[in-house]
């Protein structure tokens, strides 16, 4: 007569167990990638790799801002090869570029050996860049999130993954938590575990990640003020409002 119940009871406790331990694995992978050491501030070209779509490129500047996009087509069926290098040394050139950070997604090594054959030729005088490989998990899912198209209304979706990836090599921290943690990919069989407490468990990760470091109130954005401790979304953004004046 137990043993049903008694089977039931120790599988729904095994199950929890799996489930924070899963969890638990979450936490700790996020936690890793959000206190990565930040390449600092540094002009830095983005490059959101692609095949037939092109590669989509964002200059920003040392403290994050948007200088320039451009899209670029060296790979089938373009093959615009001369006219994509020419692009990659007059943005180079013209904007001071420090990093380069290339997303890791399709054709990234492609667009690796393309930035290489770029550094080669570069005009004398002109500093040769570093090249980086970022993880552009997520970088999709903030292009066409609400927060994006407050900060970049006139330029296109697939621009704005650019800059992203540009961003989270100068300060992971910092633009990872515009991103849900949920699309980072930080962990597998997410959606087998149960969800409100691996919000729960993420949101107090990137809490207490964002309370250790620090931000610096005069150029942070309302996404990284909201994690604050005392700060809400409402105060964060009113600082930032108060700060544009």
């Amino acid at each position: 007569k137990l043993s049903l119940s008694m089977f039931i009871e120790l599988m729904a406790d095994l199950r929890k167990r799996a489930h924070d331990a899963a969890i638990d694995v979450f936490a700790r992978n996020l936690r890793d990638l959000l206190l990565a050491a930040p390449a600092g501030a540094r002009a830095t070209l983005g490059l959101d790799p692609g095949i037939s779509t092109g590669c989509k490129i964002a200059v920003v500047d040392e403290t994050g801002k948007r200088l320039e996009t451009a899209t670029i087509y060296p790979f089938q069926p373009r093959n615009d090869l001369r006219g994509s290098e020419e692009t990659l040394k007059h943005l180079i050139a013209k904007h001071g570029v420090a990093l380069i950070a290339i997303g890791n997604g399709t054709a990234s090594r492609e667009s690796e050996r393309l930035v290489g054959e770029v550094l080669k030729h570069l005009p004398a005088g002109v500093t040769r860049p570093t090249p980086v490989i970022v993880s552009e998990a997520g970088a999709s899912v903030y292009s066409a999130s609400e927060l994006a198209s407050q900060e970049f209304p006139d330029i296109d979706v697939s621009l704005r993954g650019a800059v992203s990836i540009a961003r989270r090599l100068q300060d992971p921290l910092a633009e990872l938590v515009k991103i849900e943690p949920k699309a980072i990919g930080v962990g597998q069989y997410q959606h087998d575990v149960n969800q409100s407490q691996l919000a729960r468990s993420l949101e107090a990760v990137i809490e207490d990640c964002v309370n250790a470091v620090g931000v610096d109130v005069n150029t942070a954005s309302a996404a990284l003020l909201a994690n604050i401790a005392g700060l809400n979304t409402t105060l964060a953004q009113n600082i930032v409002d108060h700060r544009d004046l």
